[in-house]
């Protein structure tokens, strides 16, 4: 009898139409994520390590072997002054994953801090706050940040404030949406009853509500930044030379396209590259920390 009911009982691909699983698909990391962080990882450490795996100084010249295509010796060229390609390669991952990772650091820093008195405020405060947005963001980005660096100069510290003029009111807009959203929630609500102070209910209370999309943003903000840095670079308004920069190659190869396509190729791939990683980890952190997002995924899973 007992056996009959067990029979008789609708399983759960019955009831459903879907196969069960034997592991929540939700803890599962998206694709993109785990591809684009891989190559995130892979690049740092290229850009870390540079100095031990360039086998030429990047700066030194050797004119008798200018322009010469791939080989053994050289396993990317040389350049018009003879500089080992791979090396100057590898030295410039360094300006750009660094001028990235201080730009996303100021612009998140700075945009979150702004971005929550904004949004928690309100009234004058923020009506300042976004008006000075509002002016920042009628500019396109790239013509903007080549009116600071020729305004403020050239050099590494001087690019990354340039960037991060840019890149900080796209912070504050999610940052004060993000408080604007969870200010009034029954939590926020009652921990102020309790008399928790501001300070207290914007960084222990709604801080870590609005992170996902602040953490989101921190990934593009980098793909920004490498790409931004890159064109400066190209146009000359970056790093002086001859430091080497992803971008400054773009520039020293772009006379040589048609003799020498290889100056071009090595920097234009290793941009590609960066950016490519870092849009599939945005994508993965987006689809894994948006609740919503997890639960569609969940659901088409099983």
């Amino acid at each position: 009898m007992a056996s009959s009911v067990i029979d008789s009982a609708p399983s759960r691909t019955d009831r459903d139409g879907m196969r069960p699983s034997g592991r929540d698909p939700r803890r599962r990391l998206p694709l993109g994520l785990t591809i684009g962080g891989l190559i995130l990882i892979l690049l740092g450490l290229v850009a870390a390590l540079a100095p031990a795996l360039a086998r030429r100084d990047p700066l030194e010249q050797d004119i008798a072997r200018r322009l010469q295509p791939p080989t053994r010796e050289h396993l990317l060229g040389t350049d018009r002054l003879g500089r080992d390609l791979l090396s100057r390669l590898l030295h410039g991952a360094r300006v750009s994953l660094v001028t990235g990772g201080l730009v996303v650091a100021t612009a998140v820093t700075v945009g979150l801090t702004l971005g929550m008195i904004s949004g928690y405020y309100g009234g004058h405060v923020d009506f300042g706050i976004q008006r000075v947005v509002d002016v920042v963001m009628a500019f396109p980005g790239i013509l903007l940040a080549i009116g600071i660096m020729a305004f403020i100069g050239q050099g590494l510290a001087n690019l990354v404030v340039a960037i991060s003029i840019v890149n900080i009111p796209r912070v504050i807009r999610v940052a004060r949406a993000g408080v604007l959203q969870t200010r009034q929630m029954d939590f926020v609500e009652a921990a102020r009853a309790l008399g928790a102070s501001d300070r207290t209910l914007m960084v222990r209370h709604i801080l870590p509500t609005i992170l996902a999309p602040i953490i989101v943003q921190a990934t593009f903000t980098l793909v920004y930044s490498i790409r931004t840095e890159s064109t400066l670079n190209f146009l000359g308004l970056g790093v002086p030379a001859p430091d080497p920069s992803w971008g400054g190659l773009l520039d020293d190869g772009k006379s040589y396209l048609q003799t020498a396509p290889w100056l071009i190729a090595a920097p234009a791939g290793a941009i590609a590259l960066a950016i490519l990683s870092l849009n599939l980890l945005g994508d993965g952190l987006r689809d894994r920390l948006d609740p919503r997002q997890s639960a569609r995924v969940g659901v088409t899973a099983l």
